[in-house]
């Protein structure tokens, strides 16, 4: 598994957000091997063991193969049999216990659909041989239901109709549908305890975004930058400074979290990029380029026709992969170059023109 998800204090956050809530998980039990088996349903159980009720589906046959390794891993569920009605699944459900509903050979079938929107579930969740999507070399991690008939990819009939019944189900009221292949060790977990995840993420809503700053985000945007400004490659700022302006800041927010920030400070025709910070958790995702173009745009609204950034670790980042430009200190606006001085940083400058 990841070391990032078997870090204690990566997971701490995600236990009061699964607490209560409804996963079902659909799984294609009858293509895995035994270890893969017993490593699902040990899964299944910690999940359990967290506040998450559980709905699996399956036939009716591996259902009762599941049951037998549900005995020896402590997974406590109860048999519920096909078509049963939502308040005996509910019943099921609020004794603690994994209801278990039967279903025919197709996956996310339009019966399960119709049982996840009627208990509320959080999350549907397809066990099986989905393969991660990829676009022009790049996983496809997170899919709009909107963006799935854009798909330029060659899908199999199977990862076809997964994709379909995702859509239906996110149209239907489910806010998230996970597609994953069951043979990855660990993949179950490290698909719900990481923002990033590991498979393909059906959404219908607003799963990852950029917006302006608010001023409850300050506490959290304060601590998001505080190290780097302990080892100087950020500018401290305070609550104070912060709160005049929020509108010179952004988060990105990834599943209700910040994880990255920037600031566009103006300078009459001039902007600086300042304040760009993306976790570690999350480098290598293309959010630090995310929130500069976003910057950018901000920019070019305000009327800006160029922008800086001062920087000396980050100086790659900027030439290569925004195509800027080095410039020349003293080119910087007067009370600018005047602050850049009082601090005693030897930062480069960088500049594009809007």
């Amino acid at each position: 598994m990841d070391p990032s998800v078997t870090d204690l204090r990566g997971l701490l956050h995600y236990v009061p957000q699964f607490l209560g809530k409804l996963f079902v998980v659909d799984i294609d039990w009858g293509i895995l091997s035994e270890s893969s088996q017993a490593e699902i349903v040990m899964d299944l159980s910690a999940l359990q063991s967290i506040g998450v009720r559980l709905l699996i589906v399956s036939t009716e046959q591996e259902l009762e193969s599941i049951i037998d390794w549900a005995v020896d891993h402590d997974f406590r569920s109860s048999v519920v049999a096909e078509g049963s009605p939502v308040d005996q699944l509910k019943g099921v459900l609020g004794r603690g216990q994994a209801a278990l509903l039967k279903r025919g050979n197709i996956l996310l079938a339009g019966n399960v659909i119709e049982t996840s929107v009627s208990l509320g579930a959080a999350k549907l969740i397809a066990l099986t041989d989905f393969q991660p999507l990829e676009e022009k070399g790049q996983q496809l991690k997170f899919l709009r239901v909107r963006e799935i008939k854009t798909l330029s990819s060659q899908l199999t009939g199977k990862e076809q109709q997964l994709l379909n019944a995702a859509a239906s189900a996110c149209a239907s009221g489910v806010e998230r549908v996970h597609l994953l292949d069951a043979s990855v060790p660990g993949v179950l977990l490290n698909e719900l305890f990481s923002h990033e995840g590991v498979g393909t993420m059906v959404y219908g809503g607003i799963y990852r975004q950029i917006r302006i700053l608010k001023e409850e985000d300050i506490s959290e945007l304060l601590g998001l930058i505080g190290r780097s400004v302990r080892s100087t490659h950020l500018v401290p700022r305070s609550y104070e400074q912060i709160a005049e302006s929020l509108d010179d800041y952004a988060v990105m927010e990834v599943d209700g979290h910040v994880v990255g920030c920037v600031a566009l400070y103006q300078h009459g025709e001039v902007g600086e990029i300042a304040c760009l910070y993306v976790k570690q958790t999350h480098e290598g995702t293309g959010y630090g380029a995310d929130l500069v173009r976003f910057m950018e745009e901000r920019g070019r609204e305000r009327g800006i026709q160029s922008v800086f950034a001062l920087t000396n670790r980050a100086a790659k980042f900027f030439t290569e992969q925004m195509e800027y430009q080095p410039s020349a200190v003293d080119t910087l606006p007067a009370e600018r170059l005047r602050e850049l001085h009082d601090s005693g940083r030897e930062s480069q400058a960088f500049t594009k023109v809007l």
